[in-house]
């Protein structure tokens, strides 16, 4: 043994310390600073070993021939006037518990179940109960894992490197489930650094930090119905209405401690919400963890980890299969753009930028704060792949809905000139991100059936929800920003100027097709002072009510898949707030409120019983105009057909989005006979002034608007109407 590794190990620097600590050729090494003394315990007899180096560094020997002898370690400290003794099974006697087979295909980029091999994980090892962790830190100059079970001391528990690889490892008997730890390297320019495990399955509540180690997963799945069901589905062809939600601003306690509900007390209650009011699928802003609440969990530094605010991993799989079980979907936000700066997390991890680029020019989102992903590198695509199967495959996640995509396909994503880098093209695509968001894509979709991805892309790239082999990103749905924007703006408008703003709410059919569309009014919408969805609508108390029945009827009549975020059922004045929860007092104190959240109960049953609502999203053969040119008096009509082309399972849409009743306005209709009217957002029981049409009109031979049949209705104030054949 040189003396320089012998000191290399006493400096805590050596990349690979089991060539000097454990046993070799009857020796046995350990290093333990501040023992008094050691013994090394075999077969029932304790041997003496006698320090080398004042530093802590102990040496015994073991009689006999054995190449892989089986002993224990015995220290004595003295910690104050009280003497302790530790025994322990040696960490530096154990083989590597990654293979090259794992580490290849991590270099590659394409380890599906990288989660199996980083991080911490509980398992017996060459007899020994305890945890083996390994972490990924290619420029680092040594890696400690430190923790509640040698006193956070670096020196007691250094890491080997696994050859060219840039991964540490150590397994570490006697270490279980619930410990806390974190990684302490010396970084690249010497520097001491103490960081979370990138692939911790578990963190501390905020604002500590550490990780934590968790057993194997304790919930028992019940959703195998669920599971096999969304296989055999097709969204795309299926009602799909989201209920999007906080989960620390839903809903507090209020015995004593005001507080939000933990993930199993929504489990008792979120569910059976959710299918009283007729969503699909539940949509659940991020819940990796993430150090500041005030980013909504939008800047994540737990990607492996869900929140820990609101209970255990496994608390969140038993509110997941309680919501599938009463047959809601979930889907995640997933936020693979960027991170944040915090220096306890992925920043600079091994002391270089080693999740991030570099060049801030391509490494830094400026507006935001945070560092984006380096793409071109095969290990941080690999991380990012194998947590978006992870959500997927240990939680049952049905959805992923991906972040900020615009940001990762343009590297020019707001900046002016000379801050942003050219591709090798001279564009400014950011090629790497588009074959990240295609391996994701492709990869997830092969391995599990029926589930899906979403993207919030806020631009033109053409193609993001069509398949890679013909050129598209892959995703499942695309959030349609430019139809929010339209809708809202329109909606906007005082009801006598909207005139002038018609083509706003008609403009969004002409590239309906183009993209598989989720039409979103989400948490964007009613946060840094935009108000909430009710102050935005103009007019008296009444209108306000009226505008939003009536916004909420066309959406849901639209071609594509709905979002709503929660508590916009409730219309409540004040605009969403992240520390406080959902105005639940107004459903008491005012019967309109209720009648907006009534009907929205009513709009998911009527949705899901009409298949031309959503049998055809993605074609416009289910889709036809009735009168899109009524501006003069602010009346759309259009037709919903099912996937047979059937007119008698056809639904007609007639909106009236001014304040005054249209009698005797004739509408054109497919076919004959006596149209039901399925809703109208005036009736009574939602709050409106209850102008109707008795429940149903009769469509006779009287040619309009370039169909044989045609039929003279009352068309509410601010209203909208479905009508659908008996």
């Amino acid at each position: 043994m040189a003396d320089r590794e012998l000191e290399l190990v006493v400096a805590g620097r050596h990349n690979d310390p089991h060539r000097i600590l454990g046993h070799h050729g009857g020796a046995v090494r350990a290093y333990r600073p501040d023992a008094k003394a050691m013994r090394i315990i075999s077969g029932g007899t304790a041997i003496k070993m006698k320090m080398t180096h004042p530093a802590g560094m102990f040496e015994g020997r073991l009689d006999g021939d054995e190449d892989d002898p089986v002993y224990e370690l015995e220290a004595d400290y003295e910690r104050g006037d009280t003497p302790t003794t530790f025994r322990f099974a040696d960490p530096y006697r154990a083989w590597p518990t990654l293979g090259d087979v794992d580490l290849h295909l991590f270099g590659e980029g394409r380890h599906h179940r990288l989660w199996e091999v980083l991080g911490a994980h509980c398992r017996v090892h060459e007899g020994h109960e305890g945890v083996a962790f390994a972490v990924w830190a290619p420029n680092a100059k040594a890696v400690r894992v430190v923790g509640d079970w040698n006193f956070w001391d670096g020196r007691v528990h250094q890491m080997r490197a696994l050859g060219a690889s840039g991964v540490w490892e150590l397994f570490v008997p006697g270490v279980g489930a619930g410990a806390r730890y974190k990684y302490e390297l010396v970084a690249a320019d010497d520097r001491i650094i103490l960081k979370t495990d990138p692939m911790a399955f578990a963190m501390e509540v905020p604002p500590a930090t550490a990780s934590i180690v968790t057993g194997a997963p304790g919930h028992q799945w019940a959703d195998d119905g669920w599971i096999e069901a969304r296989a055999a589905g097709d969204l795309l062809h299926e009602p799909v209405s989201i209920y999007e939600m906080h989960v620390g601003s839903w809903r507090w306690t209020h015995d004593g401690e005001r507080r939000p509900l933990r993930y199993r007390e929504l489990a008792e209650v979120l569910p059976d919400y959710i299918k009283d009011l007729g969503f699909t699928h539940i949509e659940f802003m991020p819940v990796a963890e993430h150090p500041f609440a005030g980013s909504w969990g939008y800047q994540v530094s737990g990607y492996y980890a869900p929140t820990s605010r609101f209970g255990s991993p496994d608390d969140f799989r038993f509110l997941v299969d309680t919501l599938h079980q009463a047959g809601i979907g979930v889907i995640v936000d997933w936020v693979p753009a960027h991170f944040p700066k915090d220096e306890f997390a992925l920043a600079r991890f091994d002391g270089t930028a080693l999740y991030e680029h570099s060049d801030p020019r391509q490494g830094e989102h400026q507006d935001w704060g945070t560092l984006i992903f380096n793409f071109g590198r095969n290990e941080v695509r690999n991380f990012l792949l194998a947590n978006a199967l992870y959500w997927v495959e240990e939680f049952h996640i049905d959805g992923l809905r991906v972040d900020a995509v615009a940001s990762m396909l343009y590297l020019d994503y707001s900046r002016e000139a000379g801050q942003w880098v050219p591709n090798k093209f001279g564009g400014r695509e950011n090629l790497d991100a588009v074959d990240f968001l295609k391996q994701v894509n492709e990869t997830l979709f092969g391995l599990y059936p029926g589930a899906t991805v979403m993207a919030e892309e806020s631009t033109a790239w053409p193609g993001v929800s069509r398949p890679t082999y013909l050129g598209g990103l892959g995703f499942g749905f695309k959030w349609n920003m430019g139809w929010m924007h339209d809708t809202l703006d329109y909606f906007e408008h005082d009801p006598i100027h909207r005139r002038y703003h018609h083509h706003a709410l008609t403009f969004g059919l002409i590239y309906a097709w183009s993209e598989n569309f989720v039409l979103p009014l989400s948490h964007d919408e009613v946060v840094h002072g935009k108000g909430s969805m009710l102050t935005k609508m103009p007019g008296d108390r009444w209108q306000q009510l009226a505008n939003l029945r009536a916004l909420y009827a066309w959406m849901w009549a639209h071609p594509g898949k709905q979002l709503l975020f929660m508590g916009a059922e409730l219309a409540p004045e004040r605009e969403w707030n992240y520390e406080q929860e959902l105005d639940w007092w107004i459903l008491d104190q005012w019967d309109s409120h209720r009648g907006v959240r009534d009907l929205l109960r009513a709009l998911n049953g009527a949705y899901r019983e009409l298949p031309a609502l959503w049998e055809r999203d993605d074609s416009p053969d289910g889709f036809e105009w009735v009168d899109a040119d009524d501006s003069d008096q602010s009346v759309i009509s259009f037709v919903r057909r099912p996937a047979d082309g059937d007119w008698g399972r056809s639904v007609v849409c007639v909106a009236n989005l001014t304040p005054l009743p249209r009698h005797g306005y004739r509408v054109g209709f497919p076919a004959a006979g006596r149209w039901r009217e399925v809703v109208n957002t005036d009736a009574h029981e939602w709050g409106g002034s209850g102008l109707g049409n008795m429940g149903a009109v009769e469509a006779g031979e009287h040619p309009w608007h370039g169909r044989p049949y045609s039929a003279e209705l009352t068309v509410p104030p601010l209203g909208v109407l479905w009508l659908t054949p008996e």
